[in-house]
Order: structure tokens, then sequence, then C-alpha cells
């Protein structure tokens, strides 16, 4: 399984892909992703566990784009 998710940080959101979501979770939690290291803390808003590799990503690049925040923000948020 892929993992598509949504994490709250201090100052937004952040939305990533990982075949492992436990670990990447706790490695954001660490501060061992740089992406979010000054964003600390982080908690998991939301995830997808999609079969697909590549499906998992084109959705997780669509979650990047204009339309597919909103999209979360009004189903998620």
């Amino acid at each position: 399984m892929h993992y598509v998710y949504s994490i709250k940080c201090k100052d937004g959101y952040y939305v990533g892909c990982t075949d492992n979501l436990k670990e990447r979770i706790s490695r954001h939690q660490k501060g061992y992703v740089p992406a979010t290291a000054n964003r600390l803390p982080i908690e998991l808003e939301f995830y997808f566990a999609i079969q697909n590799k590549y499906k998992a990503f084109e959705f997780e690049k669509y979650l990047k784009t204009g339309s597919g925040r909103a999209f979360v923000k009004k189903h998620f948020l």
C-alpha cells in the first residue's frame, strides 16, 4: 500500500506520500524531514491508502494544486 497523507503543522499543512505511514509520521515528529523540521509540532489530519504507487503519487500531486487544496478544505477541514 501507498499512503497519501496530510499533516497539520504550526504554520499550515503538508501533503506527502509514503509506503510506510507510521514510520514517516514518526520521522516528521522527530524533525528528520527537512520540509517540516522547522514547522513542528505536527499532527496527522488524514490519509488515503492506495494500492497503485503511481496513482498515489498522482493523487498527492493533485492535492497540492489549488483545486486539490479546495477539495481538502471542503471535505476534511
